[in-house]
């Protein structure tokens, strides 16, 4: 029936091409298409198949979690010996080389064994993985001016991240990590041990933490809600004096004469508090004119 009637419509339109408007049907054959029309109607029709539900994309594996952090025991001797130590501790940590991309490097503290001002900041960044040294970018540059401010050379001081690593993040097409992100908490407490071995070989005479994320690293999660709140107090690390200040990437977004004299400002207290000589000028910078 399909085929009568499929050449019966290829008919009818090939007479409608030649013109022909009007035809003779009989009885008989109305009779018959009705009762074509008719059974197809009681035919149900073939459903259409429902779709599949959409796949629920997959989720996305959560990153290890990481272990309690490491106890780290150094070695008798002098301080070059136990910092050496240190840093072949860091160096074939684990876990800390899990975290680094294949050529970069892990990062430990850098400067003078002897300092009496410990500078902490939170991780490394882009250019202090390949260097292996903290502070080495535009923040680090900054920093260097701020410590010369001080009538000191960054040699003269310590330098030091609480994370060893890099934070990561997904890598584009070139295989390189573009930006940077805040560390977790989970990761600051792993490497946190490290950098209180630091802090015990160096024994400086004060510690002073660059930005919120290192504050909340050595304060602990949640021990302030903005960093306003905390900077330019003094708090206890380690047994240590803590001022808490801006981190230098602050000036960088914001290079105007008020928010360079808040950092200054921390940074006096310190100098007066590690028994410093603060020159006339040195208590003038950056002032409004």
């Amino acid at each position: 029936m399909r085929a009568a009637l499929t050449a019966l419509g290829d008919e009818l339109r090939r007479l409608r091409a030649a013109g022909v408007k009007h035809i003779a049907v009989s009885d008989e054959a109305i009779a018959a298409l009705r009762r074509t029309a008719a059974s197809r109607k009681r035919v149900p029709a073939p459903q259409a198949a429902e779709p599949e539900p959409a796949a629920k994309p997959a989720a996305k594996p959560a990153a290890p979690a990481l272990p309690s952090g490491p106890v780290v025991t150094l070695p008798a001797g002098d301080k070059a010996a136990r910092w050496a130590a240190l840093k072949s501790a860091v160096q074939a940590d684990p876990v800390c080389r899990a975290h680094v991309r294949p050529g970069m490097q892990v990062v430990l503290g850098v400067g003078n064994l002897d300092a009496a001002v410990m500078f902490v900041g939170e991780a490394p960044g882009a250019e202090e993985e390949v260097q292996g040294e903290p502070f080495v970018g535009p923040a680090g540059q900054l920093l260097n001016r701020m410590i010369s401010g001080m009538g000191l050379a960054r040699e003269q001081v310590y330098i030091g991240n609480i994370m060893n690593w890099r934070p990561e993040l997904p890598v584009s097409a070139d295989g390189k990590q573009y930006g940077n992100r805040p560390p977790t908490a989970a990761e600051m407490a792993y490497c946190l041990p490290y950098l209180k071995a630091q802090i015990s070989v160096v024994d400086p005479a004060i510690l002073v933490a660059l930005g919120s994320t290192a504050a909340q690293g050595l304060l602990g999660p949640g021990s302030f809600k903005t960093l306003g709140e905390v900077r330019g107090t003094w708090r206890e690390f380690a047994g240590k004096p803590l001022m808490i200040t801006y981190h230098p990437s602050y000036i960088l977004r914001n290079p105007t004469n008020r928010s360079k004299r808040l950092i200054w400002e921390d940074l006096l207290k310190v100098m007066g508090r590690a028994g410093m000589t603060i020159s006339e000028k040195q208590q003038g910078y950056f002032l409004e004119k």
